[in-house]
């Protein structure tokens, strides 16, 4: 059933948006791709074939973002623009960590508003001189899509607001989702327009354009494609709350690296993937990643860093020498905090202020010497929240000032408007102390910023005196993404005032020395992990982790946002019908070995009883005299005894194939090394334990095994009480003959020598023993534990079980990574298999007696 959070986005993501403003001629295309550009303007879910080879013999990558970064400005005779580039922006920044002959274009929107009659001039000019594409967003889009889902809905999201009244946050609206896909369906537009799939790489920046991945993988099947997300990702807890949770998490899940700046934002997302969809991470050789359909999406750690250069280059200006005197006299004598920010309501601004009047009331001796400068950069946002702050703010400076404030003295200097990246540094250079008191922040790179000028530049007088000991104290929120960088920091919870005034006095009253030694070691941090370092880092990791996207077979499945790709083996295909009668047909001794459940009986039907045709199938394959048929399967004796009792001839493997029958009429043998089951009085108890302590949990007693059930817990809570049952396990029955192994929510005690695989070499060698070594080989499964028996039919011949010429036809249900060759889509096909061979078998014996007859 589809998710009403689907609504009109199937026409969305088809090209069928809503009225966006009058049509414009459309820019020409500069493209590699063999065909016509017609075919590309096609945005079905059709892949561009991989095979067709590319003219471009170096790789590119294609930098996606919601902003360029270019400056635009209207010409003072008002005939078209000018432009250079934002040399602010991380985007143009971390170009120092691409290789050198990496060519870089840009995809993203202006800050400034184009006129429908200029863009294509203005398309032609930013294409050429600064290798970008513009994406031109028409107004009710951009409205909807920026200021309302990004701004109103995601960014407060992203920060633990949570709408819980119209008037404290934007409540979601399903017309500002569709703005959203829309403006991510735009940009995707200006990628094909350039992109080279075979050799291009893709990397798409921040919480503005999560769904574009999907769009981009509809295409370009095995295109390479990377996303970093520059804000905080909540925990699950905030984040199930969105309407529309799945489908961003699912486009996300089409990008084949997702980059975080910390551990804890990546781990707020693997818990939404688990609780959300299933997906279990897996850490491997330092690696984190989630197999996702068989393709393995890597998560990237990784803080972003500033630019050196920039820095150093601003630190030799002389007019910045000329300002930082200015303010050494402004501030002689005094002990200068300083906090920089934009104003908005997620900074903790006021939280600041509020400290520092505690500061001052508490530690007087501060009183007229202590200094709060607080630099408030425009408010990006607009809304009743922001307002509010704003005021608040502006109330306790006045009360502040005015409290402790004398002549010649503020203790708090405010600064509301916007400063040059030059005046920024001499107000480091003059500052003890910068304070960060944001209650919630991606990244924030301001401590980064003020620790490389309070270093200074070598060979230069700079900031303070070459020789002199360097300095920077920092009070840092613990819920900023830096926060976890700067080890040195004293960090703070910013809602306890009384504690973050009390950090305010450790930072200045610290002992020099310990001021330099914390300096230094955040220096070489800093200076080490630069936003070159970041960006080679993350495009590393994109080539590792893509290294296989030619090797593998791809296809894609789904509509809208349950889009998604499958990868899977080159030689793994879908079993065809035809080809396995002809195989039977021409076989003479045959194997057939068939799983039950997810099998032949589907795993979501109650009731587990196999149907009348089940019966009549099997009954008519085991009539057959060339055919050794068997269920194994990880259900108990009995009940498989009991459903299969009209099927006479049918072998069947009970519990994994601890209990093995050859027919109805024969005794149970056992196949375990051990009949000594006292071990079950030493694993229950620790089960029962768990069992009490995880709610949702059930123990299964089988006759040869125990199996514990976290299913129905807590995701995570029963993953993790998973593992913890898991060791706890393997350390009382150490010298017991029996294996513990984990599964999709169990965990199993069993004896040891036990499993389908060596259920299969069993079946084989007495084939073998009694002359009727197997020439064909059905084994049709579905889960883990089928993989064992997909393993021996694979080296059967090698291991001489099998006919030298056996065909061998390793069969899982699903399209899924696994060991077998073949796959069948779901029980449905695997009964229609079983239909024909049925068939075959019965115009053989027909075949048969009409030839004997004729003697």
């Amino acid at each position: 059933m589809m998710s009403r959070s689907y609504t009109n986005l199937l026409d969305l993501a088809s090209g069928n948006f809503p009225v966006m403003g009058r049509e414009k001629k459309r820019f020409p295309r500069v493209m590699t791709v063999q065909g016509l550009v017609s075919e590309l303007d096609d945005d079905q879910a059709n892949s561009v074939s991989s095979d067709v080879p590319s003219s471009i013999s170096q790789d590119r990558i294609i930098i996606v973002a919601n902003q360029l970064p270019v400056k635009a400005k209207r010409r003072a005779d008002n005939k078209g623009w000018s432009f250079c580039w934002d040399e602010d922006s991380l985007l143009l920044q971390l170009k120092d960590g691409l290789p050198d002959d990496m060519e870089v274009i840009y995809v993203g929107s202006l800050k400034v508003d184009v006129d429908v009659s200029e863009q294509d001039d203005v398309s032609q000019i930013l294409l050429e001189k600064f290798k970008s594409v513009p994406t031109f967003l028409p107004h009710d889009i951009l409205s909807k899509y920026y200021h309302g889902f990004c701004k109103l809905q995601l960014w407060p999201l992203f920060h633990y607001m949570l709408p819980f009244s119209a008037d404290h946050g934007g409540r979601f609206d399903r017309s500002l989702w569709e703005a959203y896909v829309a403006a991510n369906k735009m940009f995707s537009q200006k990628v094909i327009e350039v992109i080279n799939p075979e050799d291009d790489y893709v990397w798409i920046h921040d919480y503005h354009l999560m769904v574009l991945p999907t769009f981009l993988r509809r295409r370009f099947n095995r295109l390479r494609m990377g996303f970093f997300l520059h804000s905080p990702f909540p925990s699950s807890e905030i984040y199930r709350t969105l309407p529309v949770r799945e489908e961003i998490l699912k486009a996300l899940l089409n990008a084949d690296l997702i980059g975080f700046h910390t551990f804890d934002y990546a781990r707020h997302f693997l818990s939404c993937c688990s609780r959300m969809m299933g997906l279990e991470y897996q850490s491997k050789r330092g690696y984190i990643g989630l197999e996702y359909y068989g393709r393995m999406v890597g998560i990237k750690i990784m803080p972003v860093g500033i630019h050196m250069g920039q820095i150093q280059s601003v630190l030799n200006l002389p007019d910045k020498e000329w300002r930082v005197d200015e303010l050494k006299q402004q501030f002689e004598g005094k002990m200068v905090f300083l906090g920089c920010d934009d104003m908005d309501i997620f900074k903790g601004i006021n939280l600041k202020l509020l400290a520092m009047e505690q500061l001052l009331k508490v530690h007087p001796k501060w009183q007229g010497r202590a200094v709060l400068v607080q630099i408030a950069n425009p408010a990006r946002g607009t809304g009743r929240d922001l307002e509010e702050i704003q005021a608040e703010i502006k109330e306790s400076c006045k009360r502040i000032n005015e409290t402790y404030g004398e002549p010649g003295y503020e203790p708090i200097v405010f600064i509301d408007r916007p400063l040059s990246f030059n005046e920024r540094m001499a107000f480091y250079a003059v500052a003890e102390c910068v304070v960060v008191t944001a209650v919630r922040d991606g990244m924030n790179l301001t401590p980064y910023e003020y620790i490389v000028c309070r270093q200074g530049v070598s060979g230069s007088e700079s900031c303070s005196d070459a020789n002199a000991p360097k300095k920077s104290m920092l009070v840092v929120s613990e819920f900023v993404g830096c926060s976890p960088s700067l080890s040195g920091a004293i960090r703070i919870n910013p809602w306890n005032v009384e504690a973050t005034a009390e950090a305010l006095n450790e930072a200045i009253s610290m002992a020099e020395p310990e001021k330099q030694l914390r300096h230094e070691k955040h220096y070489r941090y800093v200076s080490t992990h630069d936003v070159a370092y970041w960006s080679r880092s993350f495009l590393q990791d994109l080539e590792r982790t893509c290294k296989d996207h030619f090797k593998r077979r791809c296809w894609g499945i789904g509509l809208s946002f349950g889009f998604r790709v499958v990868a899977l083996d080159p030689n793994f295909r879908k079993l065809s019908i035809d080809a396995v009668v002809m195989s039977y047909m021409r076989a003479k001794n045959r194997a057939i070995l068939l799983d039950y459940d997810g099998t032949v009986m589907p795993q979501t039907s109650i009731n587990k009883t196999p149907s009348q045709e089940v019966i009549s199938l099997i009954n008519t394959l085991c009539s057959d005299s060339k055919n050794t048929v068997f269920i194994v399967s990880g259900r108990g004796r009995e009940s498989l005894g009991k459903w299969f009792s009209p099927c006479e001839k049918l072998g069947i493997a009970a519990e994994h194939g601890y209990f093995l029958r050859w027919s109805r009429d024969e005794e149970w043998e056992i196949i375990g090394q051990s009949t000594d089951f006292g071990w079950i009085q030493i694993a229950e108890p620790v089960m029962k334990l768990y069992t009490e302590a995880t709610d949702g949990s059930s123990i299964e007693t089988k006759e040869s095994a125990l199996v514990w059930h976290h299913q129905d817990a807590d995701p995570g809570f029963g993953s993790c009480q998973a593992k913890e049952m898991l060791d706890h396990l393997e350390s009382v029955l150490a010298n017991e003959p029996v294996a513990v192994k984990s599964g999709q929510f169990i965990v199993e005690v069993k004896p040891q020598g036990v499993s389908k695989g060596l259920v299969a070499e069993k079946i084989f060698a007495s084939m073998a023993d009694r002359g009727r070594q197997a020439d064909f080989v059905m084994c049709i499964g579905d889960d883990r534990s089928d993989e064992d028996m997909f393993e021996i039919i694979g080296g059967g011949m090698t291991n001489n079980m099998l006919s030298s010429n056996a065909e061998v036809y390793g069969c899982t249900v699903g399209q899924k990574p696994s060991k077998a060759k073949y796959y069948l889509d779901d029980t449905t096909e695997v009964i229609t298999m079983l239909h024909a061979l049925a068939e075959a078998s019965d115009s053989s014996t027909s075949t048969e007696v009409a030839t004997g007859s004729s003697y």
